[in-house]
């Protein structure tokens, strides 16, 4: 017979490992025992078509993918870890409030940040025109394209993951530490190369991972600005709509291989040193910059930095205000209306993909909010043989890109099985809040899981000392202790699924079609008031629960992370 407290924890597990095995370790067995089929027979064809003579536009995908994915790291850390430094360290006019401006392109959902830059800096822009009708030129001094447009891309809505987790670990760090290597004789860059840069390494090894996996699973900006050049993302999409699975399989699980190798060299790029302090300190301390050139110098280049950053959300919002038809051969659009938000509100069709997004997003974060507690409180709480391998696949979801994860969902319920309860849920309505469930996962368990192990497990002994059953305890004393945390990823995956693309684009139906892809449809039809109507809304949610989760629960940006 099993004690009281392994009964407990055997009862805790269960629904937890049957959620983990039917919609995560299922559709990823599923995926790769498709990859072995050559016409519903068993097979490596398609990974020899894949790697050989003839499959130059999948190795060539396959490179150009990782290729990107490691430049976006780069480009993306050369941004925000600098401004993270400048605007922990040091204290100049404006500081506070250039800092906010920072993060203002997570804001952005993919897809609503690749439509602003192609119309802000793309040949028909409305920068290059500028230029061009300014100085008189002959034509467009410049134009975003190709892997350049690419990066740029990246680099403006991904540096924030490096921002933010900068910033974090920045105010983390005891300032004695460095204040005894400045007494020590060490100059400003080494006590930087030496102390600090090796304390931010946990921070930014998660953020590299995050830009990683995102880049890696990039669909919007491959699509929309690069034409033909070839990502493996694209690949798996054509694949899917070409009618080839066992191939968009295949691609899935080279794509899951890169992503998981890279995911363990990070982590064993962390673990070769132990990044702890023995001591707190009182907070960062920011220097008073008392150069009056230095300082006017830095307030101007927040300034510049401000517009740059604000420039696609005040384009989105221009075009969001230009009528439908209003703006076709002219340079700049001439007429402003609200026609397309009040067609929002009057007609049910247009409102409709809103409606879906938000119903989609909270159905999938009430479910990750009441796994996340479950799981998480397992994993820490409890003891139990598995917990290496239950928290490996919790994190699975977090190591796979986007378009993987739909294609998993596609083989493992495009016909009936007891995870689906008999039905076929490929076509069907729930299958997107299903796979949004199953991609934002990692983010609450994690966040939650940070809590929890800061909680003192006396706290909880007390209360049951006092005679509370353990439920009651849980109810009432530990799960108001962990609430921030997890509230902070709940209300993180909500604001990713309102903005989610690559998986929708590979699930959705008529009758469940989000938000991004109405963009889509919009953007095909030319009706760019509608589309950026659209984004502006996703914009907007986005940045009131941003808000409430700060001004109600405290929940920082950085802190989702």
């Amino acid at each position: 017979m099993l004690n009281a407290e392994k009964r407990k924890t055997f009862l805790l597990l269960i629904p937890v490992v049957l959620v983990l095995v039917a919609y995560v370790l299922y559709p990823s067995i599923e995926t790769l025992f498709e990859s072995f089929k050559k016409n519903g027979i068993f097979s490596i064809q398609n990974y020899t078509d894949f790697f050989g003579p003839k499959a130059e536009a999948n190795l060539e995908a396959l490179w150009n993918s990782v290729y990107i994915s490691l430049l976006s790291v780069f480009f993306s850390a050369l941004i925000g870890v600098p401004l993270a430094y400048i605007f922990n360290r040091y204290n100049f006019p404006g500081r506070q409030f250039f800092s906010n401006i920072a993060i203002m392109p997570i804001v952005l959902p993919s897809l609503v940040g690749v439509m602003a830059f192609m119309f802000l800096y793309g040949e028909a822009g409305l920068v290059p025109n500028f230029i061009r009708d300014l100085f008189n030129l002959s034509e467009v001094p410049f134009s975003i394209g190709g892997v350049t447009g690419i990066l740029l891309v990246h680099a403006y809505t991904m540096y924030p993951y490096f921002y933010m987790t900068t910033s974090s670990a920045l105010n983390n760090i005891d300032p004695s530490l460095e204040e005894a290597a400045y007494n020590l004789g060490s100059s400003k860059f080494k006590v930087f190369w030496k102390v600090t840069f090796p304390l931010l390494t946990p921070g930014l090894v998660a953020a590299a991972l995050l830009v990683f996996m995102v880049s890696m699973a990039s669909f919007s900006a491959p699509f929309l600005l690069a034409g033909g050049y070839r990502v493996l993302s694209l690949q798996v999409y054509f694949s899917k709509i070409n009618g080839d699975l066992e191939m968009a399989a295949t691609q899935s699980v080279i794509l899951s291989v890169v992503s998981i190798s890279f995911l363990l060299f990070m982590r064993w790029y962390q673990g070769r040193k132990d990044y702890r302090m023995a001591s707190k300190g009182i907070g960062a301390h920011r220097s008073e910059v008392n150069n009056p050139v230095l300082k006017w110098t830095m307030v101007t280049l927040g300034i510049v930095a401000m517009i740059v950053l604000l420039l696609p959300h005040v384009t989105l919002l221009i075009l969001s205000l230009v009528p439908e038809g209003a703006w076709t051969w002219q340079t700049y659009p001439t007429n402003f209306s609200l026609e397309n938000f009040i067609l929002l509100f009057e007609d049910p069709n247009i409102w409709d993909p809103v409606r879906n997004s938000l119903i989609m997003a909270f159905l999938a974060c009430i479910g990750v909010f009441i796994f996340g507690i479950i799981t998480s409180y397992a994993l820490v709480k409890r003891s139990f043989i598995g917990k290496n391998l239950l928290d490996i696949l919790v994190m699975i979801p977090w190591a796979l890109p986007a378009t993987v994860v739909g294609m998993n969902l596609i083989l493992a319920f495009n016909e009936s099985s007891p995870f689906s309860f008999g039905n076929v849920l490929v076509g069907t309505f729930w299958i997107l809040p299903l796979a949004y469930f199953v991609r934002f996962i990692p983010l609450v368990v994690r966040s939650t899981t940070a809590v929890l192990e800061q909680m003192d497990d006396s706290i909880e002994e007390a209360a049951q000392n006092l005679g509370a059953k353990w439920f009651y305890t849980f109810r009432r004393v530990v799960i108001p202790i962990i609430m921030p945390g997890v509230l902070s990823g709940t209300l993180l995956a909500f604001v990713q699924a309102v903005g989610e693309f690559p998986t929708s684009v590979l699930l959705y139906t008529i009758g469940n079609r989000p938000i991004s892809i109405e963009i889509m449809n919009q953007l095909r039809m030319f009706n760019i008031g509608q589309a950026a109507a659209y984004g502006m809304i996703q914009v907007g949610l986005i940045a009131i629960v941003m808000y409430a989760s700060y001004k109600f629960f405290g929940v920082k940006a950085e802190n989702t992370l």
